[in-house]
């Protein structure tokens, strides 16, 4: 019998997880310059913690959670999204004591029973990122722009940066109360009717075609929002533009989990088809409160690894993210063989990336395999070499080669790729 990985299941090999790898490297680096530490998290968490965090009307926690009883009879629920532990965790190590806002960030897998396809996956990847105890606007934008640049380190040009803002719990009930007039006139289907009375903003994000032609007409937030939201979302656009990062104010823009206030926003990929949302987020000043914790306001995003890979893919950037090796050595004789393998240590611990021909290749197989490594460099040794002292030094590049010194080789290598 050949096994093969669970239907629904993002899974990355050679060489194609280099560009996987080289986006959350890229990430870490880029977030731990701002002030952000890291979080390993749990992928699995109290049900409730998603129901009161998520929301129980949302498409996540009714259709897509994979919940399982333990051995315990503990409801548990593979984490469908990081915010919500990410919180829990925060206050549970007290971090929200600190100095604020508490600058966490996390990277793994999170788990929804989907229906797979392209850039939809039920194991898919994640980095997540969050700022808690600050309503700043400027927090806001902080987090915007993080994600914006880490998209262009990446090489990404073709983004599209949506923005919107949700108001908060002084003006959001009477935008809700226009908005469920509007819905309830419109031709619906019995349960988007409930989801009308439960919670209207999800129907804005209804993706079926006969939906969207009724929703042409819907009120829009930004025509609702009190005084005090309006200056923070102006201010968040201000930042934004002073950092000339571009977007597009999208006034139907929802998430689709409940915990979202005020700025809103999404990455968007024109190449990925359906699935062009490659990351998003925003300000979440109530979830604290919701999973019994102290009022502490908060703003983060996720950014899909997996759709984020696919974004890389078709720009054709992916490329430069394969990983090489900088020196791969071919022994030729059994001596040769022992000397380039304590060779390769040296290598390694003078910081270069460093392979070798391992088996009885000859000299031909072993420079075959040298040039599909990648490497710069190749080492080749010999016995009349060893007996030497030397090895032979050839420039995968140029095709030169030249004969250096066993005793000085490792410093002639760094002096030429380091």
């Amino acid at each position: 019998m050949t096994f093969q990985a669970p239907k629904g299941v993002s899974e990355y090999a050679p060489p194609r997880s280099a560009a996987f790898r080289r986006a959350i490297d890229t990430f870490a680096a880029a977030v731990t310059k701002a002030g952000y530490g890291y979080l390993e998290l749990p992928v699995f968490e109290d049900t409730q913690l998603y129901a009161r965090g998520v929301g129980e009307s949302t498409d996540v926690v009714t259709k897509e959670m994979y919940t399982f009883e333990d051995r315990g009879g503990r409801s548990v629920t593979l984490r469908p999204e990081f915010t919500a532990g990410v919180l829990r965790s925060v206050l549970e190590n007290g971090l929200h004591h600190g100095q604020l806002p508490a600058k966490v960030w996390a990277v793994g897998p999170a788990f929804r029973y989907e229906r797979p396809q392209a850039g939809r996956y039920r194991q898919f990847y994640q980095v997540d990122l969050e700022a808690i105890g600050s309503d700043d606007p400027l927090v806001d934008a902080e987090t915007i722009a993080i994600a914006w640049d880490w998209y262009r380190q990446l090489g990404l040009q073709r983004l599209t940066l949506l923005l919107n803002t949700l108001g908060c719990a002084e003006c959001r009930p009477i935008y809700r109360a226009a908005l469920q007039d509007f819905l309830r006139a419109l031709d619906l289907d019995e349960a988007t009717r409930a989801r009308v009375e439960i919670n209207p903003l999800r129907v804005l994000d209804d993706k079926r075609p006969e939906v969207k032609a009724q929703l042409e007409g819907a009120p829009l937030v930004t025509d609702h929002l009190c005084a005090a939201c309006k200056a923070h979302h102006d201010q968040v656009r201000t930042a934004l533009a002073d950092l000339s990062i571009p977007w597009t104010d999208n006034p139907r823009l929802v998430r689709g989990l409940d915990y979202y206030t005020r700025t809103t926003f999404e990455f968007d990929h024109p190449l990925l088809g359906a699935q062009s949302a490659v990351g998003g987020g925003g300000r979440y000043d109530g979830l604290s409160e919701s999973i019994g914790g102290p009022p502490l306001p908060g703003i983060g995003f996720g950014l899909g690894l997996d759709r984020t890979v696919l974004a890389m893919e078709a720009e054709q950037v992916a490329a430069a993210a394969v990983s090489t090796v900088d020196v791969y050595a071919v022994p030729l004789g059994e001596e040769a063989r022992r000397r380039a393998f304590a060779l390769l240590a040296e290598l390694r611990r003078a910081g270069l990336a460093a392979d070798m021909a391992y088996g009885s290749r000859g000299l031909k197989g072993s420079m075959k395999a040298a040039s599909k490594s990648g490497a710069r460099f190749a080492l080749i040794i010999g016995e009349r070499d060893l007996e030497a002292g030397a090895v032979q030094l050839k420039d995968l590049e140029t095709a030169e080669q030249t004969e250096v010194s066993l005793a000085s080789i490792v410093d002639t290598l760094k002096g030429k790729l380091l």
